[in-house]
C-alpha cells in the first residue's frame, strides 16, 4: 500500500512525541525518587522537623520535574502540530525534535535530584540553616536544567523553523544528527552538574560558614560540566543551518548523521567526569576551606583533561561535516 507524505509526517511526529515523553520521564522520576529517599533518611534522623524536610523535598522534586515538563510540552506539540506543507524533510525534523528532547531531559532530571536529596538530609543536621540550604539547592538544580533547556530549544527549532528549499538528501540525516548531538550530549552535563550541586548542599550543612566558598566552586565546577552540552548545541546548530549540496550518495548522509552521533555520545562521559571532579572539590572545600584555592585549581586541571575527550569528539564531528 502506498503511503503519502502527509502520513509519513504524522508517523514521524507521533514517534517523536512518544520518544520525547518516554525518554523524558526517565530522569525526572529517578531524581525525584532519590530526593524522596534522602528525605526519608533525614526524617528518621530528626523527626521533629519532618514538616520542614517534607516541604524542601517537594520543592526539590518540583525542580527535578521540570525536565519532564519540557518533554511533555514538546510531546504535546508534536502530537497536535499542524504542518501546512508536509514533506519528508519535515518528517525527519519532527522525529529529531523528539529525540533531542527525550534524551536531553534524562541527565537534567537525575542531576536535579542530588541537590534536592542532600538539602533534605542537611536540614536534618542543621535545621537553623534550612533556608540557606534550600536556596543553594535551587541554584544548583537550576543550573542542572540548562542542558534540558538547550535540548528544548533545538527541538522547537526543528519543529517550527522553515529551512527553505534545502534538499532532502542529505539534509534529512543532518536533522537527525542535530537531534542526537544535542539530546545525548545533554545527558552527561545534566548529571554531572547535579553531582557538584549535591556535594555543595552536603558541604554547607557540614560547615555553614564555608557557604560562600562552597557555592562559588560549585558554580565554577557546574559551568565547566555544562561545556559538553554546549559543544552538542554547537554541532546541532551547524547541522541545522548549514547548507548542504544535494547528493543521493549514502555516504554523504551517513557522514552528517555520524557527526551528530559522535558529538552526542562523545559528550556524555566528559559531562559526568567534570561533575565528579567538581563534586570532589566542592565536598572537601567545606572541610578545608583554607585550601579552597588549591582545590579549585586541581579541579579545573582535572576537568580540563576530562574535557579533552569532548573536544576530540567535536573535532571529529566537524571533520565529518566539513571535510569528509
Amino acid at each position: 500500500m502506498a503511503v503519502d507524505v502527509e502520513t509519513v509526517v504524522k508517523i514521524a511526529a507521533y514517534a517523536g512525541g512518544g520518544m520525547a515523553m518516554g525518554f523524558g520521564a526517565i530522569g525526572a522520576a529517578i531524581g525525584e525518587g532519590y530526593t524522596a529517599a534522602r528525605a526519608n533518611l533525614a526524617i528518621s534522623r530528626n523527626p521533629k522537623i519532618s514538616g520542614e524536610i517534607f516541604k524542601n523535598m517537594l520543592v526539590g522534586q518540583a525542580v527535578a520535574e521540570s525536565a519532564s515538563i519540557f518533554a511533555l510540552v514538546i510531546a504535546i506539540l508534536l502530537l497536535f502540530l499542524d504542518v501546512p506543507v508536509p514533506s519528508l524533510l519535515k518528517a525527519s525534523a519532527l522525529l529529531a525534535a523528539g529525540i533531542s528532547m527525550g534524551f536531553g531531559a534524562i541527565g537534567s532530571g537525575v542531576g536535579s535530584g542530588y541537590p534536592g536529596g542532600e538539602a533534605c538530609f542537611g536540614i536534618a543536621k542543621q535545621p537553623e540553616i534550612a533556608s540557606q540550604l534550600t536556596t543553594n539547592m535551587l541554584i544548583g538544580s537550576a543550573v542542572c536544567q540548562t542542558p534540558a533547556i538547550f535540548s528544548m530549544v533545538v527541538a522547537l527549532m526543528l519543529m517550527f523553523i522553515e529551512f527553505g528549499n534545502a534538499p532532502l538528501y542529505p539534509t534529512w540525516a543532518a536533522y537527525l544528527g542535530a537531534g542526537l548531538s544535542m539530546g545525548l550530549a545533554a545527558i552527561g552535563s545534566g548529571y554531572g552538574g547535579g553531582l557538584a550541586a549535591g556535594a555543595s548542599c552536603e558541604g554547607i550543612s557540614r560547615h555553614p560558614k564555608t557557604a560562600a566558598s562552597v557555592t562559588t566552586i560549585m558554580l565554577v565546577g557546574q559551568a565547566v560540566s555544562q561545556t559538553p552540552s554546549i559543544f552538542g548545541l554547537l554541532i546541532s546548530f551547524i547541522l541545522m543551518f548549514k547548507s548542504f549540496p544535494e547528493s543521493t550518495s549514502l555516504s554523504a548522509a551517513m557522514a552528517l548523521l555520524a557527526a551528530g552521533i559522535c558529538m552526542g555520545f562523545g559528550g556524555i562521559g566528559p559531562g559526568i567526569g567534570n561533575g565528579m571532579a567538581a563534586e570532589g572539590a566542592v565536598r572537601w572545600v567545606a572541610r578545608n576551606v583554607e585550601h579552597a584555592g588549591d582545590l579549585m585549581r586541581i579541579m579545573l586541571v582535572g576537568q580540563a583533561v576530562s574535557q579533552s575527550t569532548a573536544i576530540y569528539a567535536m573535532v571529529v564531528s566537524l571533520v565529518l561535516i566539513f571535510v569528509v
